[in-house]
């Protein structure tokens, strides 16, 4: 969800940008989530990728600390809501048909059908939190 629409529609508190350290996942811009260059082991990691995704974050945590709203609060349209939902449901579908294919001694090319497609319906799912934020 970390998409912006040019209506406004979705409005994101930024996630960590920074994983822990001696992992092998990229460090990502707190904003527009794009991948950080590495940096030296030497001063405070990065943040954000620039002054602009820098300023967008502050004014997110403004208007989000005047609308009295918590800090992790994620706005989103309700058919941006729909879509999730539906993914999910995609998700939990595949699931149940690869449990009932597990009942069925299933042959060597039915699970890696099934697999494909478990593997499928993640990686849209996974997409959602890579994405770049749109502006």
């Amino acid at each position: 969800m970390a998409e912006r629409h040019a209506a406004g529609t979705l409005t994101e508190t930024p996630m960590s940008p920074i994983p822990n350290r001696g992992s092998d996942e990229q460090r990502r811009c707190g904003w527009c989530r794009r991948v950080l260059p590495s940096q030296g082991s030497v001063g405070r990691p990065r943040l954000y990728c620039g002054q602009a995704c820098r300023q967008r974050a502050y004014e997110q945590r403004s208007a989000t600390a005047k609308a009295g709203l918590p800090g992790d609060v994620v706005l989103v349209s309700r058919n941006e809501l729909d879509g999730l939902q539906d993914r999910l449901y995609q998700l939990r579908c595949a699931l149940e048909d690869a449990q009932t294919l597990l009942t069925e001694k299933p042959t060597k090319a039915e699970l890696e059908r099934q697999l494909a497609e478990l593997v499928r319906s993640t990686g849209r799912l996974d997409r959602l939190w890579v994405s770049e934020r749109a502006g």
